[in-house]
């Protein structure tokens, strides 16, 4: 087993209107000991946007913005802009920062751009708006888990009639092109999956989309696999490049006769072909045990978006509860060898 560091509660929510009702779920940028973490402020009402701090060393907050640096402005994100995402893309030279954005029904992939992490344009929606109806006729003819069709059920269910899109979240770029093409890790329930594409325009295709999903399971990068990923997994905090591979750490989430239960896991991908998986944890890198991330506005979860690597060390930094921002650690290497294993 990995030894897990829990290094404690980094962000607590403010008397700060926009970010009063809890922080969570940050993304990292490293730059030598500086971190940026741009991170998911809820106010009051459950509406979200996206908060700023800057770390020096893993887990010492030297400068934090009383106010957010993203906010909704338009009607597809009106109800909020979640789980921010943000990787240095090497060949485009800049910073792509995706976020959930959602109008009060739909969750749909969005992104915005940055050269200097202080001005972000936004560039808009990227999925696609084909409802779960439609989504499950796509679907119909591959030998896919039959719990992308109860998940599709269940959200048409649960949300609405049929015109609710298919929710699409936990949206990044890997930070270079793969066989000339971007290369984009994505979660439509309950697998992870990857999709390449040529120009940003391609994701605003529907026929392109259309064309993806009738073929998703060749894209398909992480399954359920394991007990602790019983009700599905989903892409955590952008790839870690390393010689052997990209490391992947990510949320897997557990049907308990008590709730469920967020985890945080990990597996190494092929850089190549990131569907290769080399090796996988088949237990949680680490679970909620602490009372922080027990009880919250959501309880038992870590939900792991962001990572820094010092010395020997990679950090994890991850929405607690649903309410603050927590930080883990371990040794590189350990959890490599387990990996390679």
């Amino acid at each position: 087993m990995i030894e897990i560091k829990k290094e404690g509660v980094l962000l607590e929510p403010t008397s700060h209107e926009f970010e009063k009702g809890g922080v969570l779920n940050p993304s990292i940028v490293q730059n030598g000991d500086d971190l940026h973490l741009f991170y998911r402020a809820v106010q009051e009402g459950n509406r979200s946007s996206i908060g700023y701090a800057r770390l020096s060393g893993p887990n010492r907050v030297v400068e934090r913005y009383d106010h957010p640096i993203i906010v909704p402005e338009h009607e597809y994100e009106s109800k909020g802009i979640e789980d921010p995402r943000i990787v240095w893309h090497e060949e485009d030279a800049l910073y792509y920062l995706f976020y959930a954005a959602y109008d009060g029904k739909n969750a749909r992939g969005a992104y915005a751009v940055s050269k200097d992490l202080k001005h972000f344009e936004k560039k808009g929606i990227i999925t696609p708006a084909i409802p779960y109806e439609k989504a499950s006729e796509l679907l119909g003819h591959m030998v896919i888990d039959r719990a992308y069709y109860e998940f599709a059920e269940f959200m048409t269910e649960y949300r609405g009639d049929g015109t609710v899109l298919l929710w699409e979240k936990d949206h990044f770029l890997l930070p270079k092109k793969i066989n000339g093409k971007y290369a984009m890790i994505h979660r439509i329930l309950p697998d992870i999956q990857i999709i390449y594409f040529d120009s940003f325009d391609d994701l605003t295709n529907y026929h392109f989309w259309e064309h993806y999903l009738a073929h998703l399971s060749d894209y398909v990068v992480l399954k359920r696999r394991f007990p602790h990923e019983s009700r599905n997994v989903g892409g955590g905090a952008p790839l870690i490049e390393l010689s052997e591979g990209y490391l992947m750490i990510y949320h897997a989430v557990e049907n308990t006769t008590l709730g469920k239960v967020y985890h945080a896991a990990a597996a190494l991908l092929h850089k190549d072909d990131p569907t290769h998986v080399i090796g996988q944890l088949d237990y949680p890198l680490f679970s909620p045990t602490e009372s922080w991330e027990k009880k919250g506005e959501v309880g038992n979860v870590v939900f792991p978006t962001g990572t820094a690597r010092f010395g020997d060390r990679i950090y994890v930094y991850y929405g607690a509860a649903d309410s603050r921002i927590g930080v883990a650690s371990f040794r590189y290497h350990d959890l490599l060898e387990e990996l390679m294993a």
